[in-house]
């Protein structure tokens, strides 16, 4: 198997922190350049139509996009160590918790950088400063929810860590290298010390 990724984005970086915590091996990598446009080539488009990094091509030769079900296709070939659920309810609860981080925090951070920061024009035509700044604005206010949480559990979607607890601080890493942005800059000491406790994992070196 081939993953395909692209260096800072935050989506690739989850499958790479899935894949490490796993202790996956033999899956060859390859660097995809999205600043370069390298994600729209026709030999790319033939893999992903949407040109989105992630990729995951199969020994098959077909290819695997959206970063979830990528880690989900991970978890049912490798089972152990579980990061997405022993059973239905814990599974469910587990991908509520991972969706609602990705489809709130992760776009809003993204959003944030991709109409705010210069280098990623390239990548958003046109770029809408006033929304970017928005979106940052609501970042603040979604990270300050979780940090309410973690004052409640330890982790993000309970007491063990899971995939909700890599989409977390991948979207936070990407705002704290983008938009210089980190949970105790924005007053949130729960959430920074869960940020640190993630950090301190052999996991968060991929990517």
């Amino acid at each position: 198997m081939k993953l395909y990724v692209s260096q800072r984005a935050p989506n690739p970086r989850r499958v790479q922190m899935f894949i490490a915590e796993k202790g996956i091996e033999g899956i060859a990598q390859e660097n995809v350049d999205i600043l370069q446009d390298q994600h729209r080539t026709p030999d790319y488009l033939a893999k992903s139509p949407l040109a989105k990094v992630p990729v995951l091509e199969l020994d098959d030769g077909r290819a695997l996009g959206e970063s979830r079900a990528i880690c989900s296709y991970l978890e049912a070939l490798y089972p152990e160590p579980n990061l997405m659920g022993v059973d239905p309810v814990e599974r469910a609860f587990i991908e509520a918790v991972d969706r609602q981080i990705e489809t709130t925090l992760l776009i809003q951070i993204a959003h944030a950088a991709r109409h705010t920061h210069p280098a990623l024009a390239v990548l958003e035509q046109p770029q809408f400063p006033d929304y970017g700044r928005s979106q940052a604005e609501k970042a603040a206010a979604t990270a300050a929810v979780f940090d309410r949480m973690l004052q409640q559990q330890e982790w993000m979607a309970g007491s063990r860590f899971t995939i909700a607890d890599i989409t977390a601080f991948c979207a936070l890493e990407f705002g704290r290298g983008l938009l210089k942005m980190t949970p105790a800059g924005m007053g949130l000491p729960t959430l920074q010390a869960w940020r640190d406790k993630v950090a301190a994992r052999p996991s968060s070196k991929a990517g």
